[in-house]
């Protein structure tokens, strides 16, 4: 028999599976078991009233939160002539067409973002296989397409989210650090969930936003009372 860990020793003492949370005590949570060598994320997990198999009622989309993320993002442009310089000057960490194209297949560079203009996706497209299967693919759905590159490369390194239902009908996002205050994870996860709301498809029937939990990088799922950002 395995033995029990001191952080799952605090886990199972502290958290019940059937039990909802505040986002107060799930921070606090969080906090008595995090990494002493990194700073763990926040990902929350929003369930909702979709139908996952039915393409009309697949949500896809982005935000940009009001209190970032607390990371540093890494982004690469596809981009020629002036937006490649605006993209140079906004910060982009690569910038290219061809060649950038030829790195990626190669494997050579590895980002958080990819980012395309208009007329650059003749380029990107031929990427499919490489950048799809990381979730990397711009889309003018959540504005990783966008003739202003500068705004959406301020957009992402601000604390941009990127979302889209599973097969379970469930969103994932990351919503800010575990050294944030409640106030702010508080601010960022209602901000995703007015930006879900925004987005519910005319099929859709019933609860919209269902259940929602909290999980720390190394840490477990929460279940949270809805009735904080809802």
């Amino acid at each position: 028999m395995s033995k029990v860990t001191k952080k799952q020793k605090i886990i199972l003492e502290k958290v019940n599976p059937e039990q909802s949370y505040s986002i107060a005590e799930a921070l606090d949570i969080m906090q008595s078991v995090k990494s002493s060598k990194f700073e763990e994320s926040i990902d929350i997990a929003i369930r909702l009233g979709v139908d996952p198999t039915k393409s009309d009622q697949n949500v896809r989309g982005a935000v940009t939160l009001p209190n970032s993320l607390g990371n540093q993002v890494s982004v690469a442009v596809f981009a020629d002539g002036e937006q490649a310089e605006a993209a140079k000057a906004a910060g982009a960490d690569h910038v290219g067409m061809d060649d950038l194209a030829e790195k990626f297949s190669k494997e050579e560079i590895s980002v958080d973002v990819v980012i395309s203009t208009n007329d650059a996706m003749k380029v990107v497209g031929k990427l499919g296989q490489v950048l799809g299967p990381k979730g990397l693919m711009p889309n003018p759905k959540t504005g990783t397409v966008s003739d202003d590159v500068a705004t959406a490369i301020n957009n992402v390194k601000a604390g941009q989210v990127r979302f889209r239902t599973d097969k379970n009908g469930i969103i994932h996002g990351s919503i800010g650090k575990v050294s944030f205050d409640v106030t702010k994870l508080q601010t960022n996860a209602s901000a995703l969930i007015e930006e879900l709301k925004k987005l519910k498809p005319a099929s859709a029937k019933g609860i919209f936003i269902g259940s929602i939990a909290l999980s720390s990088t190394m840490g477990p799922g929460i279940k949270i009372h809805s009735s904080e950002l809802v």
